[in-house]
């Protein structure tokens, strides 16, 4: 696994199948290809191979979605959802937007229902 300095971050870099990490560290946190904060969820069992948040969940926490062609490298695993879709996750833990984020740096969804957490490399 290779390591890249960006700003002051240390960016973990995962040999995918695609040939980039599905996410970066910004700020101190993890954030998607779009800039926005990603999260956990405390009722996903770390390493369970599946996400817990579906149906009404997964639509105010929308997945961090990985191609069918993505594989498990490093910290980074591909989770199966209920409907058969590919999720990424994180050491184990399934990644989330929330919908209530409306720009790059928005962190509103952290301790939701004190079961949200910020994704932290």
């Amino acid at each position: 696994m290779a390591a890249i300095v960006l700003g002051a971050g240390l960016v973990a870099c995962a040999s995918m199948a695609n040939g980039t990490a599905p996410a970066k560290v910004s700020d101190g946190v993890l954030v998607g290809p779009n800039g926005m904060t990603l999260y956990t969820f405390d009722r996903d069992s770390s390493g369970s191979g599946k996400s817990v948040c579906n149906g009404q969940c997964a639509t105010a926490w929308p997945p961090l979605m990985a191609q069918g062609s993505a594989s498990n490298s490093g910290d980074w695993t591909v989770v199966t959802r209920d409907d058969g879709a590919k999720q990424w996750a994180y050491k184990g833990k399934p990644l989330y937007y929330w919908v209530k984020d409306t720009k790059p740096g928005d962190k509103t969804g952290d301790n939701v229902n004190n079961v949200w957490r910020l994704a932290r490399p």
